[in-house]
């Protein structure tokens, strides 16, 4: 059943000590700034986090990371120029780091949403990433075997939510949302629109309410919906 939380803080209560949190978002795209700013002050520690990125600045994620709540990060882009806390974690070996190629980040996270067991991809085969994993040649191309992403919680941000937890997206603020809501055991949304059943059109549905367990309205986001 649909939970309609209040407040951020109210969202992501529920988030235990050594879960994985899948945090959706392409840069500011789709970044769920205030669910995130809610698990900081929520205080869960020893985290394993899915993101696209490690990090950027001071703020959200790299707060996290600062604070050194984060065990573990998988992501497809952990450095780039802002990226310090993670940076010095990592060198401080006080963060564990597992990179994924973008592509092969986002079909393992959509696997788990779809009940895939595994799939071979020939990307990163020949290369470190592929090291310690089966490899077999499947039309004369050799190909690796990844595994599904599973998340104890996801924490997503949507356009609009009707109280059957349908939701719409903004253009490319879409990204991450859709397939991490599907993989996560436990999907938090945050929104910033919220109407009644049945107004809205179900042409424009994205993600089904069937893997949406809590919606917050966040009306007005620090971080505006993407174009």
């Amino acid at each position: 059943m649909l939970s309609i939380a209040d407040t951020a803080a109210q969202a992501v209560e529920q988030i235990e000590d050594g879960s994985t949190v899948m945090i959706g978002g392409f840069g500011v795209a789709g970044q769920p700034v205030e669910l995130i700013d809610a698990l900081i002050e929520q205080g869960a520690n020893d985290l394993t986090v899915v993101n696209n990125n490690a990090g950027n600045g001071d703020v959200g994620l790299a707060k996290l990371i600062q604070l050194g709540r984060v065990k573990k990060i998988i992501c497809s882009f952990p450095r780039q120029s802002d990226s310090w806390h993670f940076d010095e974690k990592y060198h401080a070996g006080e963060i564990e780091l597992e990179v994924v190629p973008q592509g092969n980040l986002a079909e393992r996270i959509r696997a788990a949403g779809a009940g895939i067991g595994a799939f071979f991809t020939p990307t990163g085969y020949g290369t470190p990433l592929a090291e310690g994993k089966e490899v077999r040649e499947l039309d004369g191309r050799h190909q690796i075997l990844e595994y599904p992403i599973v998340a104890d919680y996801a924490l997503t941000k949507a356009h609009t939510a009707d109280t059957a937890g349908n939701l719409t997206y903004r253009k490319t603020a879409r990204n991450f949302g859709p397939i991490m809501a599907a993989a996560a055991r436990t999907s938090i949304v945050q929104v910033s629109e919220l109407v009644e059943r049945g107004q809205m059109d179900p042409e424009t549905v994205v993600t089904p309410g069937i893997y949406v367990d809590t919606v917050v309205r966040i009306q007005a986001p620090k971080t505006p919906d993407a174009g």
